[in-house]
Parts: C-alpha cells; structure tokens; sequence
C-alpha cells in the first residue's frame, strides 16, 4: 500500500492522462472508485478499485514500477495525437503496448518535422519537462531555402515579435550547404507551434526540411532511423530531468549523438 494522494496526481502518473485529461472525465462520470462515481481530489491508493471508461486499472506501488521514458525517431508525416479525425498515421501507432498506463508525449512536432520525440508514463514528469519555467532546450537540425546573412541572423538571436509573443533561437550554427538550399543548427528553449518555422518565416525564408536532434540532454543518435523507438537508461532519465539549459552546449550534444 501506498500513501493515499489525490486522484488526479495518482492517476496522472500512473500514465493514464494528464491532471485536465483526468478531471474531465471525472466530471464526466467516467471513473468510478470502489462502485461509487469519483470525486475530484479526493484520495485514493492501490487498495482501491479504480475504474476508468469502464476498464478496471491496477494502480501499482511507487517501488514496483520506475516511470518509463521512450524515445522516438519521428517520421514526416505523422501526427502528435491518439487518434486522427483524417485517418493520418500517428506517433503512437509505433510505440509498444504498456499494461495498466499509457505513454504521454513530451511535447509535439508537427506532421513535417521529423526527429527525435519524447514519450513518458508519467504525467507529472511529462508537466514538468514541458513546462517553460523548465527552460529545456530544443535542438534543431533547419534546411532552408536562401542563405541567411548577418543581419538576419543577428534578429533571430536577438528576438521577433511573432503573433503569439517574442522568440528567439539562443544559438544559430552554419552547417553548410549546397545550391540554394542551407542547413543551420537552432536552439529554442520553448515548444511553441512551429516556432522554428515561423522564426525563419518571420525573415523571408522557407523552411525545407527540419529536424529535431536533441531534447534537454537526450540526443538523437545518428544510428538512429525514422520510426525507430528505444528506452533510455535509468542515468539518461535522471539526466534529462535533472538538467538545466547551461548545462548542454550544441558541440556537447554533437559530440554525444556519435
């Protein structure tokens, strides 16, 4: 038996939605506790029968199971969501089966932008990754049409007024080239829409191609190939979750993806 805790947490990071997912369907009637409708907040443990869309879960003592963090190599072309109301091939299609939770991802790439995505069954570890207080960074490899010159990269750094707020990238690397197409390595520190793409619109440039190769510490190894998934080990996860933005450099994740 564990410490009773209010539901939302428990069943959060238990894997089965996040803390709003959880108490929309409280409210839906959704869960029950023990036969009776649950309440929101109230507390619960592994001795009680919890019910959710009607499927009885088990709820497993914190010693028995370590949360979970998977690793994937997105494709382009699939969606960030459970289920897609065009018939797309989503992120989750891929990922292995989990008995008594679900993966959460961290955070979103959109149907183009291939790279390395992050999945959890833990919701709360999902929030705090997530969240802009965290200061994640956000590595990108970036093809664009055009070359970019002094000045427009200089205002990338130094911050635009998109619709939704400023931006900026920390750090823009050269990575070459060839014809009208160049490649950049961009860092962000927040996981807006298509905030990559939008930055480098905001100075007349298309993007072409993006990818993302790096979240937090966790890099996305060049042996890697789209549509490959793989579990990071328990010093990859305290890693990733104990980092701040200072600590990784763009030639440290480099060096790392080898």
């Amino acid at each position: 038996m564990f410490m009773a805790e209010r539901i939302q947490k428990i069943l959060a990071n238990a894997g089965h939605g996040s803390r709003r997912d959880i108490e929309s369907l409280i409210r839906a009637g959704k869960i029950t506790v023990n036969g009776k409708l649950a309440i929101l907040g109230q507390p619960i443990d592994n001795t009680d029968r919890i019910i959710i869309n009607a499927q009885q879960i088990r709820l497993r003592r914190q010693s028995e199971s370590k949360p979970k963090v998977l690793a994937y190599y997105k494709p382009a072309g699939e969606v960030c969501t459970r289920k897609d109301e065009k018939g797309r091939d989503t992120v989750f299609k891929a990922l292995p089966g989990l008995r008594d939770s679900r993966w959460i991802n961290i955070g979103r790439l959109d149907m183009p932008t291939m790279g390395l995505l992050l999945f959890t069954t833990a919701g709360d570890l999902a929030h705090k990754l997530m969240h802009p207080s965290s200061r994640i960074e956000r590595e990108y490899a970036v093809r664009i049409f055009g070359k970019a010159e002094h000045k427009h990269l200089q205002a990338l750094r130094d911050g635009v007024d998109l619709e939704d707020g400023s931006a900026k990238f920390t750090d823009i690397v050269e990575a070459g080239g060839k014809g009208t197409n160049h490649w950049y390595y961009v860092v962000i520190m927040e996981g807006r829409n298509r905030e990559v793409r939008r930055l480098w619109e905001s100075q007349g440039f298309q993007v072409t191609r993006l990818i993302r190769t790096r979240f937090g510490t966790c890099v996305l190894p060049r042996s890697k190939k789209p549509g490959q998934h793989w579990y990071l080990g328990d010093h990859e996860v305290e890693a990733l979750f104990s980092a701040t933005c200072k600590d990784v450099t763009r030639k440290d994740a480099k060096a790392r993806s080898g």
